[in-house]
């Protein structure tokens, strides 16, 4: 089968699959041995989310006539570079709401760009309805720790992984159009 979309975009699908699969085994660590009977809930309800999500994206690279690619790294391990292990609930959460958002907010634009594959759309929209309850259900809990931390904790929490954040992602920015250079890739 011959692929219908630009090779470019499958880097970056191969990408998301590859970060998908990176969240699913991380929230599957934490949910092993997290004290918090409600988080250990949450966070095993997340963990089947991004693996589903991981299928997902390589069910839609298959459709479109590909093969998911290798990547080296993730979004995540740039954010681990930064971070390091979030040490707390609040880290945990904190990082994962900003991270969250910029997930939605990348597959929204995604969605929207002009000659998106059905598939391709298809694929995001699916995810996207999982990523607006990982939202919710981690500003709800971000929520409950303001009065175990303070306000101000929570919110300098998310202001310091949301500065992280825009760091990482305006590394990788510039290279939407030719994304096997984030990996130092000179082709496709």
């Amino acid at each position: 089968m011959k692929l219908e979309i630009p090779r470019s975009e499958l880097w970056i699908l191969s990408y998301y699959r590859v970060s998908e699969i990176a969240g699913a085994m991380l929230f599957g660590k934490v949910a092993r041995r997290i004290k918090d009977e409600t988080l250990r809930v949450l966070l095993t309800k997340h963990f089947a989310d991004e693996a589903r999500h991981a299928w997902v994206w390589t069910d839609c690279i298959t459709k479109v006539g590909g093969v998911p690619l290798e990547i080296p790294n993730t979004y995540q391990s740039r954010y681990g570079a930064e971070t390091g292990v979030p040490t707390n609930e609040l880290e945990l959460l904190g990082i994962t709401q900003i991270f969250e958002k910029r997930v939605i907010n990348q597959y929204r634009a995604h969605q929207k760009r002009k000659g998106t594959h059905p598939t391709v759309k298809a694929a995001l929209q699916d995810i996207m309805v999982d990523e607006q309850w990982h939202l919710k259900w981690v500003k709800d809990e971000l929520k409950k720790l303001e009065t175990k931390h303070g306000k101000a904790a929570v919110a300098e929490t998310l202001e310091r992984y949301r500065e992280i954040d825009e760091r990482v992602y305006a590394e990788i920015a510039p290279y939407e159009n030719e994304p096997w250079k984030i990996f130092g890739r000179d082709e496709p």
